[in-house]
């Protein structure tokens, strides 16, 4: 089985954690979208419940396949989230923020009562950082700001350079929200806390890819099959 399938086989076992009635965030990414494609099939089929997409892309195609859409200003408190990842550690830490949306997705997540990650084994490490920390940011003054990210980093333990996500067209990234995107390539980070603490002081970032103490359990499909972890 390739990677894709597994992140079907992981989504497949988030559809054990939805019940009639719930409201539930919609996560962003190829492996959310196998999840809202499946809860879709379970909607046409009777089950009942209304959701928050995380992202336009999200809500396209949630829309597209007749899944009930709400907005946190409608509705400010969800069941669950379902949601993929960029990088789980063992304590379900978290990167996030790939494809862009970590913004919403951590806005929904906290709004959640339980999130909930599903991710193909590759995404499982020991310690966070060796795929790129997304930084989300203001257009406004981002040379200053990626020079103080990676200050940042550097004193979190993390060092690395941070740069401005270009799109296929050269241009920078321009997230859902209308900001920017800085991707911090610092390999190893070991002190997760740390560095969402000085990230969310620097004037400029909006919001950081470390998801910490928000997502409850993790779905990780693989060769050996499909385990769920739960957070101590």
């Amino acid at each position: 089985m390739d990677a894709d399938a597994y992140k079907r086989q992981a989504a497949a076992g988030a559809l054990d954690f939805v019940r009639p009635g719930m409201r539930v965030g919609l996560g962003t990414g190829s492996t959310a979208a196998h999840f809202v494609e499946l809860l879709a099939e379970r909607v046409r089929g009777g089950l009942g419940v209304v959701a928050v997409p995380t992202s336009e892309a999200t809500r396209a195609q949630a829309a597209r396949l007749g899944i009930p859409l709400t907005t946190l200003d409608e509705m400010p408190e969800l069941d669950l989230t379902i949601d993929g990842a960029d990088e789980v550690a063992p304590d379900l830490s978290l990167i996030k923020g790939g494809g862009g949306a970590l913004l919403r997705e951590k806005i929904v997540a906290a709004a959640s009562a339980r999130m909930v990650v599903i991710a193909d084994q590759s995404k499982w490490v020991a310690t966070l950082g060796r795929f790129p920390l997304p930084v989300e940011v203001v257009p406004f003054g981002v040379a200053a700001t990626r020079r103080a990210v990676e200050a940042a980093a550097a004193e979190a333990d993390a060092p690395g350079p941070a740069q401005l996500r270009r799109g296929k067209d050269g241009h920078p990234f321009v997230t859902d929200s209308g900001h920017f995107i800085l991707d911090a390539a610092l390999q190893r980070i070991p002190r997760p806390e740390v560095l969402a603490a000085k990230l969310a002081a620097i004037p400029g970032v909006v919001e950081h890819g470390l998801f910490i103490g928000l997502a409850r359990a993790a779905i990780i499909a693989g060769p050996d099959g499909v385990d769920v972890v739960e957070r101590r």
